[in-house]
């Protein structure tokens, strides 16, 4: 799969949500961070929004919910527009059936993994997701810096993949950048959620436009990638 690029509306001006969305055109996904201040500290936006948003742009939103009881809320987000339903398996009450839910309504399901969350002991569930999200910094606050030390673990996900055959997407979020991207891209990752280093430039179409580059440049190197 052609690595895709998602850019996080975390980092863009919420008071121009939708001309900001319209701004990264070209992007796979619009990536929404959905936070209740419970599950991590801080308080974004709900599930009106996302509706608001899917009206307003014809990007699939990719919605990542950092919050608690995802079994009770995530079926809304796929009523509500989202193309991509992400949960964290550290709040899920059964992520299996979560994610049966979540497909049986439309939409791609997903699963997150916080930074020190092994992929491990989540093997067996690999075949039942369409996507697997590795965080690359804490979840909770847009612009922090990459955490090197998730390599290992996105290169072990990739290999896990590889080992059962699975068409499963593989996303990176957190301080994705054009120092970090190509790095994220050789250790297995195919689907980069950025933020600041999009909605930070003068240009947000362009930086997506040279991300994208960077990420296919590095992917077609990658010798997870030889065969594919």
């Amino acid at each position: 799969m052609a690595p895709q690029i998602s850019p996080s509306i975390l980092s863009a001006d919420f008071a121009r949500l939708a001309d900001e969305a319209r701004a990264v055109g070209g992007a796979d996904w619009l990536h929404v961070d959905v936070m209740d201040n419970h599950f991590v500290p801080n308080l974004t936006l709900g599930v009106p929004v996302v509706e608001s948003l899917a009206r307003a742009t014809d990007t699939p939103l990719d919605c990542h919910l950092m919050i608690e009881a995802p079994d009770r809320w995530a079926p809304q987000y796929v009523e509500a527009g989202a193309g991509s339903v992400t949960f964290h398996v550290e709040a899920a009450a059964a992520p299996v059936r979560l994610a049966r839910e979540i497909r049986a309504k439309g939409a791609r399901a997903s699963m997150a993994l916080r930074p020190a969350t092994p992929i491990e002991p989540y093997e067996d569930l690999l075949p039942e997701l369409d996507m697997l999200l590795i965080m690359t910094v804490e979840p909770g606050f847009g612009g922090q810096a990459f955490l090197d030390i998730m390599l290992p673990k996105i290169r072990r996900t990739r290999e896990l993949i590889s080992r059962h055959g699975l068409e499963l997407w593989l996303q990176v979020d957190g301080g994705v950048s054009e120092s970090t991207i190509e790095r994220c891209a050789d250790a297995g990752a195919d689907v980069f959620v950025a933020g600041s280093a999009v909605y930070g430039a003068s240009d947000p179409a362009e930086a997506v436009r040279a991300l994208r580059n960077q990420a296919e440049a590095a992917t077609a190197k990658a010798s997870w990638a030889c065969g594919h």
